[in-house]
């Protein structure tokens, strides 16, 4: 096991620089340049001053060897310094916007393995039934439902007309700071409560109906008729056998859904203004702040690399006849 994760982690490499080409190349083809944002706030700024200006970012370089310059930055770990006016370096503004939005794709993670598992086993052992009919239509509506209008509908719902959560932040602007330790956390509950529901909602549904069509595979098989037949409990046969090896295209499915969590964190992190890693990428995306951009997109890269990782690693956990090959 110890040798295939270190194999692993040393495939990462290779994979990870393609995705940062690819992301460079990407970026890099649209239209504008953050020279040209300063400019239009700026009428007076001269030709001189803008030829400066993108002699300053590298920017008048050729794209390949703007590649390899902040690839070599990268090798030494320093994403560089943002075009933005405040100059701050990369690592910095992400690393502050980092642990709002971990917690977040978390805890939507964490709700989609507590309902999405058990709702699934139930509609799965259950067939025809009334609850495997609501789950059904649950399902549906999940897929149909844009993330973004969902957000709106909630947000008027619990936070205008019922006033009962907050619709922006991740904590009160007043009197916070005089609030006890149970109070500030039952306070950041109430402000996460809404973006972890939103950003777990498209998962809960599809993950569900995903463990609902393994555990009808499973539970038709020969060995499952037979635990049956020499008078095994129900749950026991559920459980312990049929749940076990249904677990391994959930397991697949549940490290995939990690970038568009990730992904999905730009619309709900923008519509409830919470300072995490979605929204500064929005924000960077429409400043064509390059680095911070292509700071994003690196540890969005390794957050679904190791979320891949990690799903075959359980692989092993949910399965003792897998075997790590050489």
């Amino acid at each position: 096991m110890l040798r295939y994760l270190i194999r692993r982690l040393f495939l990462m490499i290779p994979l990870l620089l393609g995705i940062t080409l690819i992301s460079f190349a990407v970026i890099h083809l649209a239209p504008g340049e953050p020279t040209g944002l300063q400019a239009e706030f700026n009428p007076k700024i001269t030709k001189e001053a803008r030829e400066r200006l993108r002699a300053y970012y590298n920017l008048d370089k050729p794209l390949h060897i703007q590649y390899v310059l902040w690839l070599k930055k990268v090798a030494r770990l320093d994403l560089g310094n943002s075009f933005s006016p405040d100059g701050r370096p990369v690592t910095g503004k992400i690393l502050e916007r980092m642990p709002i939005t971990l917690l977040i794709n978390f805890l939507s993670l964490l709700l989609i393995l507590i309902v999405a598992l058990p709702l699934g086993v139930y509609s799965a052992t259950r067939q025809g039934s009334w609850g495997d009919q609501v789950s059904t239509v649950f399902v549906f509506v999940g897929y149909a439902t844009p993330t973004f209008w969902l957000a709106l509908l909630l947000m008027i719902l619990f936070g205008v007309k019922l006033g009962w959560l907050p619709i922006s932040g991740i904590r009160s602007l007043v009197g916070y700071e005089d609030l006890s330790l149970l109070g500030m956390f039952l306070d950041r509950a109430r402000h996460l409560l809404l973006p972890v529901l939103v950003s777990a909602f498209g998962g809960l549904a599809g993950l569900s109906r995903y463990m609902r069509s393994s555990m009808l595979e499973v539970i038709r098989q020969d060995y499952i008729t037979t635990a049956r037949a020499k008078g095994l409990p129900e749950g026991k046969v559920i459980y312990k056998h049929a749940m076990r090896n249904a677990l391994l295209p959930f397991i697949t499915l549940l490290g995939l859904s990690v970038p568009g969590l990730i992904g999905g964190s730009v619309i709900f992190e923008t519509i409830f203004s919470i300072p995490g890693m979605g929204q500064l990428f929005f924000y960077s995306v429409m400043a064509r702040d390059y680095p911070v951009i292509m700071g994003m997109l690196v540890v969005g890269a390794i957050l679904t690399l190791l979320g891949n990782l990690l799903a075959d690693l359980a692989y092993a956990l949910a399965d003792p006849r897998i075997r790590v090959g050489g």
